[in-house]
């Protein structure tokens, strides 16, 4: 469940979506850690490199090397407790369609769904897998101190956020500033939900470095997951608040045409003015 924040664009709203696997999703970009501070690290990515097509129904893994897509799997009818709909009503069910789970046709979620610390139950019924219940906590919508935020070599970054009131969710930053030209690196952190996390200046430095592309954002995220464990292995219910906000550095002009461009400079395919 995702609580995603308002934009200049589009309203604050909530999502909820959901699907069980029989095994997990297998990742075709390795990250590996250059650097770590603290609770933050520079992660570079690698692709591997499969000299025989993997296809559509598996993943290149590692040279090589294929794995195999999960198979969704149905667990029957879902009902919700404790997320607030539009018209007052905070218990619905969900029914699979094609294994995928959301509100039925017509359900509108308030913004925010819950307050904080509220109780979140997911029931199942069970079909190919037999029934469970997941038990979650609401969480307050995050809020970030500044709408406008700068990089700088040389200089640490510090992401600040109206702290909650419990410690039931952990924060995650997602600083990536290449993604439109092909994400060279980015630096992820996870910390306690304290109101301030503190990226260190040798990997901002060394992030900028690698190379920047147009429009560079950063992901902030409060989240608290919980869990039960069944046939599939773990299944999780995750409620997230995310905001991404635009990120400014020093040099570094957006575009996508020649007109958002000046001093004769052209926008390039990595939506830079060059």
């Amino acid at each position: 469940m995702t609580l995603q924040g308002a934009s200049t664009t589009t309203a604050a709203s909530t999502s909820l979506l959901g699907k069980v696997y029989d095994g997990a999703t297998p990742a075709d970009t390795i990250w590996t850690t250059q650097t770590a501070s603290g609770a933050c690290k520079l992660l570079i990515p690698h692709v591997p490199f499969c000299e025989t097509p993997c296809g559509s129904s598996k993943a290149c893994v590692a040279d090589n090397t294929c794995q195999a897509y999960p198979t969704s799997r149905s667990v029957g009818t879902v009902r919700v407790r404790g997320v607030k709909t539009q018209d007052g009503s905070a218990d619905f069910s969900m029914s699979p369609v094609a294994n995928n789970y959301q509100p039925p046709a017509g359900t509108a979620l308030a913004f925010p769904p819950f307050s904080e610390g509220d109780a979140v139950t997911l029931d199942a019924v069970g079909a190919y897998y037999p029934a469970f219940t997941l038990i979650g906590k609401g969480i307050k919508p995050l809020e970030l101190a500044s709408e406008t935020w700068k990089l700088s070599t040389g200089a640490p970054f510090t992401v600040q956020w109206t702290a909650a009131t419990t410690t039931l969710a952990t924060v995650h930053v997602k600083l990536d500033v290449s993604h439109h030209g092909g994400s060279k690196g980015k630096i992820e952190c996870d910390g306690p939900d304290a109101g301030s996390l503190e990226i260190a200046e040798p990997l901002i430095t060394q992030l900028l470095a690698l190379g920047v592309a147009g429009y560079p954002s950063i992901i902030v995220s409060r989240e608290s997951v919980s869990s039960v464990v069944g046939p599939p292995g773990r299944i999780e219910l995750a409620v997230a608040s995310v905001v991404e906000k635009p990120v400014e550095i020093t040099g570094l002009t957006s575009c996508t045409k020649n007109e958002d461009c000046d001093g004769g400079k052209t926008c390039q395919s990595d939506l830079t003015c060059k």
